[in-house]
């Protein structure tokens, strides 16, 4: 199964709201950051950066806090990604467009998928200083954890506002 076939719109009530599944698939790639959803008994979400690699997104964290103790409750995860937005004063509305992703997320123990995350996120978010950025995850490894979020469905909405 690839990425694609993890898109499922079937539970969007507003079929007129579907968002294009490469326009979805767009946003998991080059998103700048987005709402992690963590359950337990009173629900968590943290903005957070993210990398999407293959079926998986990375986030990275300290090793100890909030999030580590709602994964080791429960290990599903949400995650949202917004795009494009532009509030519509004059008609009471807002053009969207946003993306969710579900599925277990967890502790990565590995440690070469563990540095292979943090290399990710540093092409992603710092391109132009990519040895800078190796040495640093190299440096803050040990006081590092990474989290992989393993995609089971993907879900796109929006809503688009005529001139």
């Amino acid at each position: 199964m690839n990425l694609m076939d993890k898109y499922d719109n079937s539970t969007v009530r507003r079929r007129d709201r579907l968002l294009e599944q490469n326009r979805a698939l767009e946003l998991l790639m080059t998103g700048e950051y987005g709402f992690l959803a963590l359950g337990g008994e009173s629900g968590y979400g943290i903005p957070i950066n993210f990398v999407l690699s293959g079926e998986s997104i990375y986030f990275h964290c300290a090793p100890e806090g909030e999030k580590l103790r709602r994964i080791a409750r429960s290990d599903q995860a949400c995650f949202c990604v917004v795009g494009h937005t532009a509030p519509q004063p004059a008609k009471f509305t807002t053009e969207y467009e946003s993306v969710l992703v579900f599925g277990p997320i967890d502790l990565v123990e590995n440690n070469n998928e563990r540095m292979r995350a943090l290399e990710l996120l540093v092409e992603k978010y710092s391109p132009e200083f990519r040895e800078t950025g190796s040495k640093y995850a190299e440096k803050s490894f040990h006081r590092t954890a990474i989290l992989r979020l393993d995609i089971e469905r993907i879900s796109g909405k929006c809503k688009r506002v005529s001139r």
